[in-house]
């Protein structure tokens, strides 16, 4: 899949992936900070991506963890600091609910500390009933492992 709006686009394929490009961004997030290259390529390898490309750079990304049948988690959504505000969030995660193979899920999920307005826009809203839902959490898994 490809889609382009004004000198950028947005596509799933792989290749176009510049994996150290994503392992830096991502090892400074608060939600991944000091991942490994390997962890990052294995989550990759796993995952249905969207790589978002102005020209032939790549300037964001952001990857669907799913079945394709039922359920997705959405993760690892950025957009590089010199592209922000310009829409391109709001674009990439408006072309990921409209791919073909997330059509019909039961459940769509992601977790953000300060994205909450993006993805309302999306139609994503807060657990009506959190207590239902239980985690293994491990945030410092990523500690004592090499981030190269």
């Amino acid at each position: 899949m490809e889609v382009h709006k004004e000198g950028y686009t947005i596509t799933t394929d792989k290749s176009k992936i510049d994996t150290n490009y994503v392992h830096r961004f991502l090892s400074t997030t608060y939600w991944a900070e000091g991942i490994p290259l390997q962890v990052v390529e294995q989550s990759i390898n796993g995952s249905l991506c969207f790589v978002v490309l102005y020209g032939e750079k790549q300037i964001g990304f952001a990857r669907v963890i799913t079945d394709e049948a039922t359920f997705a988690y959405l993760a690892d959504v950025f957009i590089g600091e010199d592209f922000r505000h310009k829409g391109l969030a709001k674009w990439l995660v408006q072309t990921i609910l409209n791919y073909p193979s997330l059509q019909g899920l039961r459940r769509f999920m992601l977790a953000t500390k300060d994205a909450h307005a993006l993805y309302a826009q999306a139609g994503f809203t807060s657990l009506p009933i959190p207590e239902r839902w239980m985690q293994l959490h491990f945030p410092d898994v990523y500690k004592n492992k090499s981030g190269t």
